[in-house]
């Protein structure tokens, strides 16, 4: 008996358009997500949400379209700790994919080689409140603890507003960290004011690694990637520019597909594409956020 979607729920967008912006041969799509199918992979008993089934096959086939040739799987909060429906992605990608776990602080060391060879490269720490219950810091350090030898990174997960309370405890992880949507500023600041300024200096200070994504989800006054609109979420592009500026050899991009939570609009995943060139605006700084950063720390050594 699968459950019935949360009230409201938007599904993914089911045509996009074909990006009039080609992605460079090798581009990564650093963050996606799989979503069951819930008859195969049922969700967690504590989910805050219940999506549509997106399943790995639905999640290649717009790789395909939109021109992408490897993908990072992200666990998706309504999965918990069970990592199935990730590894299962993962494995079927072969070396295209690699994945983001959630685990738990008892988690084995055997199981850690175990996903650690089925491709996952980091764990996920969600600190927004509305999708998790209470994130204790000492279970994250236990677990931040487990996977460093690894050579794992820790994801991050946040909002603006709390990373002053938070900063110190991410300082003092011992992994390298990616900083998810560029820790969800408020883009009604300006872009110089004191907090995402913070922002700024928090990632020059550690060795962090930022996703330049989700303008869908931070945007304000839009315009929505929807009916041909190829100039969208002007509001956000000035943060990811700046991101982009200083931080051109450390950050990352992708698409979030399939768009967990979003209540205002669900948006066309090929004018998403077309989002890219307005935030780098060289072939230099679009090879390095597309191709080269996320081939350095997802597949080291290895060509696109």
């Amino acid at each position: 008996m699968t459950a019935p979607k949360t009230p409201g729920w938007l599904d993914w967008y089911p045509n996009p358009s074909k990006p009039e912006f080609v992605l460079p041969p090798g581009t990564v799509d650093a963050h996606c997500h799989v979503f069951g199918p819930q008859a195969e992979f049922p969700f967690a008993p504590e989910r805050k949400y219940t999506p549509c089934d997106a399943s790995k096959d639905q999640l290649f086939a717009l790789r395909d379209h939109l021109g992408i040739s490897r993908t990072v799987i992200v666990q998706a909060t309504c999965h918990g700790a069970d990592n199935s429906a990730m590894l299962d992605a993962v494995r079927a990608a072969g070396n295209r994919a690699r994945g983001i776990a959630t685990v738990r602080p008892d988690v084995s060391e055997a199981e850690l080689r175990r996903l650690d060879a089925a491709g996952v490269r980091g764990v996920r720490f969600n600190f927004v409140k509305r999708l998790v219950d209470a994130s204790p810091k000492e279970d994250l350090t236990t677990i931040a603890a487990k996977v460093a030898p690894l050579g794992w990174h820790i994801v991050l997960y946040f909002e603006a507003a709390d990373l002053p309370e938070l900063e110190g405890f991410f300082s003092s992880l011992p992994t390298p960290l990616v900083i998810d949507h560029m820790g969800r500023p408020d883009v009604t600041k300006p872009v110089g004011g004191p907090e995402f300024s913070g922002f700024l200096r928090f990632v020059g200070s550690n060795d962090v690694w930022v996703k330049v994504s989700c303008p869908e989800r931070l945007t304000v006054t839009g315009p929505a990637a929807l009916d041909g609109q190829r100039h969208a979420y002007t509001d956000v592009v000035p943060f990811a520019r700046r991101v982009v500026a200083e931080f051109g050899d450390r950050v990352l991009w992708g698409t979030d597909w399939p768009h967990p939570n979003l209540k205002d609009h669900m948006p066309d995943d090929g004018l998403l594409v077309d989002y890219v060139p307005t935030i780098a605006t060289t072939a230099e700084e679009r090879h390095k956020l597309l191709v080269g950063n996320p081939m350095r720390l997802y597949w080291p050594g290895e060509t696109a």
